[in-house]
């Protein structure tokens, strides 16, 4: 069953910040593009990097562990893994690419709220 839970205050984050935020499923990246919140889960589907401490470029999120990115509006694919060498090749070949979960974010009372 699923329930709604708050993951941060809406003006705590500045426009193209990000952070990380608990909850019982798991941690969550909480991202701000202009007046829209982005909420997604903060382990990179590849090896597990945390998206938070990653860049972001308008709604895309770079993994700082190995450079796999993803649209923060659906969580799909922009790129998987950097680099175009053996090693990028074989580990494309070894993890397919996986699209990351999103949550819907909406601000009620001044709290990003999610259902999770």
């Amino acid at each position: 069953m699923s329930k709604i839970v708050a993951v941060g205050k809406s003006g705590e984050l500045a426009d193209g910040a990000m952070k990380h935020a608990p909850t019982e499923k798991g941690e969550v990246l909480v991202a701000r593009v202009g007046d829209k919140y982005y909420v997604a889960d903060n382990r990179c589907p590849h090896m597990g990097g945390r998206l938070s401490q990653g860049k972001l470029a308008g709604t895309v999120v770079t993994c700082p562990l190995h450079g796999s990115q993803f649209d923060l509006k659906d969580g799909k694919v922009v790129r998987w893994l950097k680099g175009s060498g053996l090693m990028a090749k074989l580990g494309k070949a070894l993890k397919s690419p996986k699209t990351l979960t999103v949550y819907t974010a909406q601000v009620k009372d001044g709290q990003i709220m999610i259902e999770i």
